[in-house]
C-alpha cells in the first residue's frame, strides 16, 4: 500500500482551470437571462467532468504517461495516426485557441475594472507578462498567488449566494432538463467551460507525479469528486446570484461592471474591485496554463520533448498564446468572446472524449483498471448528449 494519505490534490488545478473568465461570463449569462433553468445543465457538466477527469486520472497512475503520450502509442499505423492525430492536434489548437481568447479578454475586463481610469491595450499587456513567465517557466510561484486570488472571488460569490436566500423551489425545478427558446448555446457554453477539454491531458499528467500506484486510485478519486464538486458549487452560486440580480430585468451585461451588481449585497461599492481582481487573476492564470497544457498534450502526441527550453516546445505554446490575443483583439466585444470560446469548447468535448474512452478499455495498459461497462456506459451517454448540443449549436450558429 501506498504511504500518502489524501491530501489536495491535481485535480485543483482542474477545479482552478474551469473557474476561470469563462465561467464566471457564462453562468452570469445563464442566470441573467434564464434565472434558474439551466442548472439541471450545470449539473450535467460537472458529473461529466467528474466522470471524464476521473478516466484521465486514472490513466496517468495506472500507466504513469499523459494522455498525449498514451494515444501516441495507441495509433501505430499511418494510416490511423495521420487523421487522428490531425484531429486531436486541431482540436486542442482551435478549443485552446479559443479558450486563450476568453482568458486574456476576461483578465482584460479584470482591469478595466479595476482601473477604469486608465485607456490601455491590456491585452498585449497581458499576453507580454504571461509569455515572460513561460518563457522563464515561473509559472508555478505565479500560478499559486493568482489561484489564491481567484479562491477569494469565489469565496465572495459563495458567500453571496448564502446571503440571498435563492429561491430553492425555482433551483429544484431547474434540475429538470429543459432548453427555454434561445438557450441552446448558453447550455453549450456551461458544459464546455465545465468540461475543459485541455483538462483531460493535464489532470493525467498531473496525477502521476503526485501518485504512483494503482493503490492510490481511491485517493485521485476522492481528489476529484471533492475538487470538481467544490468548483461545481462555485458555478451554481454564480448563476443563482445572477438569476437573484438580473432575472426578469432586462439587464445588459457588457463589463465586469455589469456583472460584478450581484456582489453588491456582500461587498457594496468594493464588488466591482473585487470581480475586478477575480476576473484579472482568473484570466492571466488561465492564459498561462492553456498554451502551456497544450504544449505538454501535442509534445506528448507527436512524441516530442516536454523540455520548457524545447524549441518545439516553445513554438506550441507562443502559437496558442498569439492566436488568443489575436481573437482578444478582433474587435468583438471581451464577453462575446468569452462566451463563444466556451461553446467551441463544448463542441469539441466529443472528440476527445471519443479518443480517451478508446484508450481507457484496453486491458494490456490497465488490466484490471481498464473501463467497466458502467464508465463506457455513461461516457456513450456524455459523448451523445454533447454531440446532440454541439451540432445544435452549430446548426443554429449557421442558420443565424
Amino acid at each position: 500500500m501506498s504511504k500518502n494519505t489524501f491530501s489536495i490534490g491535481p485535480a485543483t488545478l482542474v477545479a482552478a482551470a474551469f473557474i476561470g473568465p469563462g465561467t464566471v461570463t457564462t453562468c452570469t449569462l445563464a442566470g441573467a437571462n434564464f434565472g434558474y433553468a439551466l442548472i439541471w445543465a450545470l449539473l450535467f457538466s460537472v458529473l461529466a467532468c467528474v466522470l471524464l477527469q476521473e478516466m484521465a486520472g486514472r490513466l496517468g497512475v495506472v500507466t504513469q504517461r499523459g494522455l498525449g503520450r498514451i494515444l501516441h502509442q495507441q495509433f501505430q499505423s499511418l494510416l490511423a495516426r495521420v487523421p487522428v492525430f490531425g484531429l486531436v492536434a486541431v482540436a486542442i489548437f482551435i478549443g485552446n485557441g479559443a479558450y486563450e481568447g476568453g482568458n486574456i479578454a476576461g483578465a482584460a475586463l479584470g482591469l478595466d475594472a479595476m482601473l477604469p481610469q486608465y485607456d490601455m491595450p491590456w491585452p498585449w499587456l497581458i499576453v507580454a507578462v504571461a509569455f515572460v513567465v513561460l518563457f522563464q517557466g515561473q509559472y508555478k510561484m505565479v500560478e499559486r498567488a493568482l489561484i489564491f486570488l481567484v479562491l477569494l472571488m469565489s469565496v465572495a460569490f459563495v458567500t453571496t449566494f448564502v446571503m440571498t436566500r435563492p429561491d430553492l423551489g425555482a433551483m429544484l425545478a431547474g434540475l429538470k432538463p429543459h432548453i427555454p427558446d434561445g438557450a441552446w448555446l448558453t447550455v453549450m457554453a456551461l458544459v464546455g467551460t465545465t468540461v475543459v477539454p485541455y483538462n483531460l491531458f493535464l489532470h493525467a499528467s498531473a496525477v502521476k507525479r503526485k501518485w504512483h500506484q494503482p493503490e492510490d486510485l481511491p485517493r485521485v478519486r476522492t481528489d476529484t469528486v471533492i475538487s470538481i464538486g467544490l468548483g461545481g458549487l462555485i458555478s451554481v452560486a454564480i448563476v443563482s446570484t445572477a438569476a437573484a440580480a438580473f432575472f426578469g430585468q432586462q439587464v445588459a451585461i457588457a463589463s465586469a461592471g455589469d456583472m460584478s451588481v450581484q456582489l453588491e449585497p456582500l461587498l457594496g461599492s468594493w464588488a466591482r474591485i473585487c470581480m475586478g481582481v477575480g476576473l484579472f487573476a482568473a484570466g492571466i492564470s488561465s492564459a498561462i496554463t492553456a498554451p502551456l497544457a497544450a504544449a505538454y498534450a501535442l509534445s506528448g502526441l507527436f512524441g516530442w520533448s516536454k523540455q520548457g527550453n524545447d524549441l518545439k516546445f516553445r513554438l506550441l505554446w507562443m502559437v496558442v498564446l498569439f492566436s488568443g490575443l489575436l481573437l482578444a483583439i478582433s474587435g468583438y466585444k471581451p464577453i462575446t468572446i468569452i462566451w463563444f470560446a466556451q461553446i467551441a469548447n463544448g463542441i469539441l468535448l466529443p472528440l476527445l472524449a471519443v479518443f480517451l474512452l478508446v484508450v481507457m478499455n484496453r486491458s494490456d495498459l490497465f488490466g484490471v483498471h481498464k473501463n467497466t461497462w458502467v464508465h463506457n456506459l455513461l461516457g456513450m451517454v456524455v459523448i451523445a448528449v454533447t454531440l446532440l448540443l454541439g451540432s445544435r449549436s452549430l446548426y443554429l450558429a449557421f442558420s443565424a
